[in-house]
């Protein structure tokens, strides 16, 4: 059975009761929280039946001491990683272009939870990790994510090089994120497709195999004297200016 624990916030619980209300088991609420923001997600968890408890504004804060729960927790059925099958699975379930993020070795748990973060904001249809040498699901990783770790669905692939190559028989084009040198401007490459972005470990950047696995190789332009950006950050820029291009397409 999957493990349990706390999520808050009304984002973060407005998006797993959406995309997975079978994973909610109760809802807290704090007393005299009638908000228009949440009075929807408790619309949405009376229609599931999911069990909801009013607490004091003390007792909320008690309970969930380190958290900005914004009068709001649910308990839930945490997500775990899955597997390269559940990968192809959701692939050939999908009706529009998938936008794939994979992460070469990323090993700091910061680092995945914010990116995690910037991809359930982005839309992203999967992220995909290797098994070793990488961050996980940590209780750190979730903390991070506020969420996001429950509704971004996370792979965990053995061969990262393989599985580009079989993305690639798929039709997915693979991006790359790499310094300027022999690579193309961010702003002046196509991102509308079916797309994989390809980002490397902090400070190391992509493994040569896996750079070489890449269709297409990308660099953010900067004006400053800073060679290179923090993996998350430079994650979030890649990702959202893909969805400027694929709502202007």
């Amino acid at each position: 059975m999957a493990k349990a624990d706390w999520l808050y916030g009304i984002h973060t619980v407005a998006a797993v009761l959406q995309r997975h209300p079978e994973r909610v088991l109760e809802l807290r609420v704090q007393e005299g929280r009638d908000d228009a923001r949440l009075a929807p997600v408790l619309a949405t968890a009376r229609t599931l039946g999911i069990a909801c408890q009013t607490l004091p504004r003390k007792a909320m804060d008690q309970q969930f001491p380190d958290a900005n729960h914004q009068g709001l927790a649910a308990r839930c059925r945490l997500a775990a990683a899955l597997d390269e099958d559940a990968l192809w699975q959701r692939l050939d379930q999908l009706t529009t272009p998938p936008l794939l993020l994979l992460l070469d070795a990323v090993t700091d748990p910061h680092n995945l939870g914010a990116i995690l973060r910037t991809a359930e904001a982005a839309g992203v249809t999967a992220l995909m990790t290797t098994r070793d040498k990488s961050a996980g699901l940590t209780p750190a990783v979730r903390r991070v994510a506020v969420g996001a770790a429950e509704v971004v669905p996370f792979v965990q692939v053995t061969n990262l090089a393989r599985t580009m190559q079989q993305l690639q028989a798929r039709g997915i084009w693979l991006v790359g994120t790499e310094l300027d040198t022999g690579a193309t401007n961010l702003y002046q490459t196509d991102l509308t497709g079916p797309l994989g972005l390809v980002m490397g470990a902090e400070g190391k950047g992509l493994r040569r195999l896996t750079r070489e696995h890449c269709d297409q190789l990308i660099y953010i332009p900067m004006q400053g004297q800073v060679q290179s950006l923090n993996v998350s950050v430079a994650a979030g820029i890649c990702l959202f200016e893909a969805l400027r291009q694929r709502l202007s397409f």
